[in-house]
Formats: structure tokens, sequence, C-alpha cells
């Protein structure tokens, strides 16, 4: 890829693109890619902007942007591999898409569908540095990235110098559910539970019954009678809650079991039939495969393109994809 197009979707200048709205992925083209401008300084010219009052918690309504719909919400499960991009001053100081302040210099992050705010943890794939991170905007809008981290996040994950990387991003389900409750705004539709009606109250009388016809009954203890202890009772033993994660900026070294690699997929589905068309179709672009993966109800056949050697490359591929007419296709790291 050429130069012109590293910056577009790398960095800083990814940044340019997401509050623009205007991200065409110039590089979608193999045939070349010109220097974009983007005048737009915030991303309340998306229309997914910040709300007037400071840090209020939110999902939002379902947005398109390029073409592409991005449907926010609840997802306590949330865990996705690809590819993290960075920006920095180009919008420090600005409104975040919930309604805070971006300070390039402290961990934060953008992410397309993720409540606002949320806690992730991000593994970068290459370094095994793992970092809590707080989610409280909206992007990255280019094809092929999974989340903008503020420049201080790329710096302590150790990409902030190739502007990209290969990681892993896991939602921390139970320290967002403690902003859910804590940060002012609406409150997610999953964790909305029925108040349930309390239970009729009546008069309750009762009476001393003569014994069934036949049957003996013991006499009273006397006055003497003493009830023997068999020793202390066992202590009460009370569970202590799990200790809530911050975001710190504490790097972690995780061990990496191997060497990531890059593939673009380009749909998975529950028919094999269906999946072995589509490799058909695109095994003139790529050396293509199909992998198939188990769920807790369902059998997956994911279409994958690659591997590939580096992230330009499967940017490329990524644009050569879509161009023949599957726009959901993405960029995955394994």
């Amino acid at each position: 890829m050429m130069d012109s197009c590293h910056k577009i979707v790398h960095g800083p200048s990814a940044r340019l693109a997401r509050a623009a709205g205007a991200a065409i992925f110039a590089c979608a083209l193999l045939s070349g890619c010109a220097e974009t401008e983007f005048v737009a300084s915030s991303v309340k010219s998306l229309g997914v902007g910040s709300e007037s009052d400071n840090g209020r918690y939110k999902v939002g309504k379902p947005y398109r942007i390029n073409g592409t719909l991005y449907a926010p919400q609840v997802d306590y499960n949330y865990s996705e591999t690809g590819i993290a991009s960075w920006y920095g001053s180009d919008f420090h100081g600005n409104d975040t898409a919930n309604g805070e302040v971006f300070d390039m210099n402290e961990i934060s992050a953008a992410h397309r569908t993720l409540p606002l705010p949320s806690m992730v943890r991000v593994t970068n794939l290459k370094n095994g540095r793992a970092l809590n991170v707080r989610v409280n905007d909206r992007g990255p809008f280019s094809r092929g990235r999974i989340i903008d981290m503020s420049r201080r996040g790329a710096q302590l994950l150790g990409f902030e110098r190739d502007g990209t990387a290969m990681v892993r991003v896991d939602i921390l389900a139970y320290e967002s559910r403690k902003l859910a409750g804590e940060v002012p705004g609406q409150v997610a539709k999953a964790d909305k539970h029925p108040v349930p009606n309390a239970a009729p109250r009546v008069a309750v009388t009762s009476k001393p019954l003569a014994p069934p016809p036949g049957t003996r009954t013991a006499p009273p203890p006397s006055a003497n009678h003493q009830v023997a202890t068999t020793g202390r009772a066992p202590a009460q033993h009370s569970r202590k809650a799990a200790p809530l994660a911050r975001v710190d900026g504490k790097v972690s070294q995780v061990a990496l079991a191997k060497a990531p690699t890059v593939f673009v997929q380009a749909g998975a589905f529950s028919q094999y039939a269906n999946a072995h068309r589509l490799q058909v179709m695109l095994n003139g672009l790529a050396p293509t495969a199909i992998t198939q993966k188990e769920g807790a109800q369902s059998r997956m056949f994911r279409v994958r393109l690659g591997p590939v050697r580096s992230v330009e490359d499967a940017d490329a591929l990524l644009a050569r994809v879509v161009a023949s007419g599957l726009p959901n296709a993405r960029i995955v790291v394994d």
C-alpha cells in the first residue's frame, strides 16, 4: 500500500477519519489512494456525539457510517480479536460520545458498539502486554479496526510508533456493570428487572389442638431439665466481594501461546454449502479456507482468506473483498 493510505488508516489520522464521518477507506481500490483532508473536528458531526450533561451512561441507537450499520448493545460476553489503532492531539480536549473530555494522556478508548462507559482488557498479541482500559467514545470508523486507543494507551501497550497492533479485547463484565450503575444516565436493558408485587397480607390465628385419638403425648420436661452443649458453633464465613479492576496504568505481561496470525474473514454461515459457495467465489483473491467453530448452541463455518504477513497486506486484501460485494468482511487475528 502507498504511504498516504497508511496515514489515513493508522494512528491519529484514523481518528480524523472517524470524526469527519468521511473515512471512505480511501485504500479500497488497489489502484492507488490520495491524501484526504478532513474538515470536521468533533464526533458530533456524525450525529452520535456527546450529550450536554457530563459523563452520562449510554448505549445509543443504531447508526450508519459510510454505508455500514453499527448497533450498540449491552454485551457482557464480548471478546474480539483484530487490529487496534490510536488517536491523540487532533482530539485532545474534545467531548467524547458520552460527554466526557478526551485526554490523550489518560487511558481510554473508542469502540463502535459497547455501552459508554465500559471497561475492557486489551492485550497486545504480539508483545503480550495487557492493560485495563475505559471505553468512553465511539469509533474507530476505519475498516479493519476494532478499537481506537488513546495515545497513552498505545504507548503502554507498545504500539504508538507502529500506529496499529494485533489485539484481543475482552469486556470486564463486573466492572462494566458497576459503571452502568454508578454513572448517571439510562440503564442498560439487560440490567432491568421487574419489581415483584408484594405478597398479600392476611391475619393468622392459632389455638392448641387436642392429640388425635389413640395417640400418646410425651410428658413435658421437668423444671430441672437441661440441654448439654456440643461445643462452639462453627464460625460463619462471609463471602468477600471480588476485587474491582481499575484503570491504573499497570501493564501486565501475558504469556502468548503462539505468534498472532492475521486473516480476512469474508463471512460465517450455519450451513456448509453456503460457506463453500463463497469460498469458490473468492478463491481468485487469495488462498481461502473454511474453518469450523463450535458454539454453545450452533456450529459456524467461517470463510477466511490468508494468512497475510502484515496489517498493511490485510488492509489491502480487506478492501478487495469489500469491493467484491461483501461489506461485512473484517480482519481477524488468531
